[in-house]
């Protein structure tokens, strides 16, 4: 049985809670937290620890611990964090940085003795693993990924962070079009901004500046910058009513050439009702991954890319190849 601590308690966290409810091998020992109080009121008999000031009792031991916070601000601090006491699973998702938020994860989990899988969940995550995929058995292809319709759990984690914003729910939109175009065969240089847009439904506070909240969104590196951005001020009330929900899903398409020049097209597709429920899902594999690196003697970081597959099931390698292959 592994014993899974999770950190941050909101919809990832609650998602990770369910999947660990599904997985007869995994078991929920901690929640950490930086409310407490009000999370000792929600879940019951879990122990409840302040993520601020991360301690395990000893009679408490736990196997790993899943990272549920947003990419923006609370992994890049709670990831090296925790790495110096457990090993641990993130979904950090902020593409553009990822290669240094590897080697700095690398380093701390080499020196404690820990394995640190990081940016684990669809994308990236399995994404991931389909371009890479992709790129070996069609070398010289052409790879294209696009994203929803659907909730961006990162994006709109992101706009929540600006000032007088008291919630918001970003939705990408995959250009249609363009997913035309590569599955007829066609291989365009498409810009970011050519391939999706975003609409972002906020609630600001009362008194708050709308232009300035819309300038500060639409302007934001690495989330919003390179997209054509829809800002739309609404309702408490509105929000709860209807963007309660958090459906997402996307496509990776490769298009390629083999042999006497035949086009070759490859296509993985994902829908999801739930993003937090299916990437807390993803989560709790890699946690079952980190505990069998880590008792075979591994340490340090991995991405889903550098992880077999077969430390991802709860089977048995003989049930995987009679079952699978």
């Amino acid at each position: 049985m592994i014993s899974v601590g999770i950190v941050g308690y909101g919809n990832l966290g609650r998602g990770v809670r369910g999947a660990l409810e599904r997985n007869p091998d995994t078991k929920l020992v901690a929640i950490f937290t930086r409310r407490p109080d009000q999370v000792k009121r929600e879940i019951g008999d879990i122990p409840v620890l302040d993520s601020q000031k991360p301690a395990v009792p000893r009679d408490m031991p736990v196997d790993v611990v899943i990272l549920c916070g947003g990419s923006k601000e609370d992994t890049p601090v709670q990831g090296p964090l925790f790495a110096r006491m457990f090993n641990t699973v993130d979904s950090f998702d902020t593409h553009a940085d990822i290669l240094c938020y590897f080697h700095q994860m690398d380093g701390i989990a080499k020196e404690q003795g820990n394995v640190a899988i990081i940016s684990a969940g669809w994308d990236p995550g399995i994404f991931s693993l389909e371009r890479v995929l992709s790129d070996a058995f069609l070398p010289g292809s052409k790879g294209y990924t696009f994203w929803g319709s659907g909730v961006s759990q990162g994006h709109s984690d992101a706009a929540r962070k600006v000032k007088g914003v008291i919630d918001a729910r970003q939705y990408t939109i995959p250009i249609e079009s363009a997913i035309k175009q590569v599955r007829e065969g066609r291989t365009p240089d498409f810009t970011k901004r050519e391939m999706h847009k975003r609409v972002l439904y906020v609630v600001a506070q009362q008194a708050a500046d709308h232009e300035r909240i819309r300038r500060e969104i639409v302007e934001m590196p690495n989330y919003y910058a390179d997209y054509n951005t829809e800002v739309i001020f609404i309702t408490q009330e509105e929000m709860r009513r209807n963007h309660s929900t958090y459906p997402h899903g996307g496509f990776v398409l490769t298009s390629g050439l083999t042999g006497e020049n035949n086009r070759q097209i490859l296509e993985y597709k994902c829908q999801l009702s739930s993003n937090p429920e299916f990437t807390g899902s993803v989560l709790v594999a890699c946690a079952r991954a980190a505990y069998r690196l880590k008792q075979s003697g591994h340490k340090g970081a991995f991405t889903m890319l550098d992880i077999p597959p077969a430390l991802l099931s709860q089977h048995s390698s003989d049930v995987l190849r009679s079952r699978f292959m």
